[in-house]
This record gives structure tokens, C-alpha cells and sequence, in this order.
């Protein structure tokens, strides 16, 4: 895991190089495995034989821990906070999950691919900017902002909306291949229609394997609990008629 440090004392060094008038940034990293799959995270922590990649800013947001020798090598990426002149973030009056489920129900999109590809754009941050200049929690370009009548994309109702109506257009242009939709999302939709499909960009690629393995994730996590009541329905006429009676 030399490599994690190494990208975070660069970091360091490069962020201390700023002036004090600068705007500052959020760093996140992103973990590349073994399997083709990345995790995308805030820090990381080695222990024994395993290495910790913690999901959130604190320690309550949860890790992944896995094998170190799973990971090929970590890259960090930097969202650029919304800078002064941008117009101040209005309280959402409602949270986040309930927008979610709100642009959902409008647009007819599944709430856990919305929410995978929020987590994927912004890490739920609000405020996030990328260095592009892609702003909010879907990250929204300021032309594609404008287009959709989002007019301040740091609004986080707004955002959701504005971002789940284009991922819809995108969805009903690519007569529902998610793949193609994701791809148009982060790359264009001319990068997508001049490449017949998802372009050979790494960032793409692992953008849409990232939404696409978080999305799964939940759906798993979901089916969980009903499979093992179906199990332990089915096991409780068995204990109670052992064979052999």
C-alpha cells in the first residue's frame, strides 16, 4: 500500500504549493482490484494482511475490507468545492432519499440506480464541483443545467431533478441499455454514438462498472433478508418431521 501514500503526500505538496485565494478541494481515491472492479473512498487503512477503504468522511459511513494484495493501485481524484461566486446552497426541506424517491416516482427510474449514480458522481456531496466544472450531486455541466431549467445546480431538489430527467432521455434514447445511458452520462452521447456504444475510455469504463456494481450491490442486500425467511420456512417443517419417523 505504498502507493496510497505516495499519491496522498504529492497531494499534500501540491495543495500547500496553492495560494491562500485558491479554491480548495475534496479528495477522494479510488481503489482498482484485482477483478476489474474499483471502490471509490476517503481513506484507506492497512490491518494485518487487509486493507480497510473506509466509504464515507467518518467512520460511521462504513469500509470495505478486503486482501491488499487485491489491490492493483489507488488513484485519487479531486471534486472542486463550489467556489464564492457561486450562489449558496438552499436547505433541501426535504433529504436526500426522500428527493431520490420524489424524482423517482416522476421519472419512473428505479431510486437505488438514481442513488448508485449520485454516489458515483458526487460521493452525496451537495457542494461537489469538478475540475470540468460539472456541479451538485449528479453533477451537472452548466450547458446541460441550463437545458434542463436547473438554474442553481447546487440546489440539491433541483439537481436530482434536472439530473434524473436527463438520465431518463438518455434511457429512452438507448431504449433502456443502461450501459449506453451511463456512458452518455459521463462521456456525451456523441462520444457514444461515434464509438457505436460505450467509448474506450478507462474513466468511462470504470464509471459505469462503478454505478453498475453499487446498483447490483443493493438489489442483493435487498433479496437477502426474503431468502433466508424462505430457507427457514422451508427448514422448520423438516426439524419438526426429522426422517427416519
Amino acid at each position: 500500500m505504498k502507493l496510497n501514500f505516495t499519491i496522498r503526500a504529492l497531494l499534500a505538496l501540491l495543495l500547500a504549493a496553492l495560494p491562500a485565494a485558491a479554491q480548495s478541494y475534496d479528495t477522494v481515491y479510488i481503489a482498482h482490484l484485482t477483478n476489474g472492479f474499483s471502490i471509490r473512498h476517503h481513506r484507506s487503512e492497512v490491518v494485518g494482511e487487509n486493507t480497510r477503504l473506509y466509504l464515507g468522511r467518518d467512520a460511521a459511513s462504513g469500509y470495505a475490507e478486503l486482501p491488499s494484495s487485491e489491490i492493483t493501485g489507488i488513484d485519487a481524484e479531486q471534486l472542486l468545492e463550489a467556489s464564492p461566486p457561486a450562489p449558496p446552497a438552499k436547505p433541501a426541506a426535504r433529504s436526500i432519499p426522500e428527493l431520490i424517491a420524489g424524482a423517482a416516482s416522476t421519472t419512473r427510474i428505479d431510486p437505488d440506480f438514481i442513488a448508485s449514480v449520485i454516489r458515483a458522481e458526487s460521493g452525496f456531496n451537495p457542494r461537489a464541483r469538478s475540475p470540468k466544472g460539472a456541479q451538485g450531486l449528479m453533477q451537472l455541466m452548466p450547458e446541460t443545467a441550463g437545458k434542463l431549467g436547473v438554474r442553481n445546480p447546487y440546489d440539491a431538489e433541483a439537481n436530482i431533478r434536472g439530473g434524473t430527467e436527463y438520465l431518463r432521455r438518455l434511457l429512452q434514447q438507448y431504449h433502456g441499455d443502461a450501459q449506453k445511458a451511463l456512458a452518455a452520462y459521463n462521456a456525451g452521447p456523441l462520444r457514444v454514438q461515434q464509438y457505436g456504444g460505450v467509448p474506450p475510455y478507462r474513466e468511462t469504463h470504470r464509471y459505469v462498472a462503478r454505478v453498475i456494481t453499487d446498483y447490483n450491490r443493493k438489489k442483493l442486500a435487498a433479496k437477502a433478508p426474503a431468502v433466508q425467511s424462505q430457507a427457514a420456512q422451508a427448514a422448520a417443517p423438516a426439524a419438526a418431521n426429522p426422517p427416519g419417523r
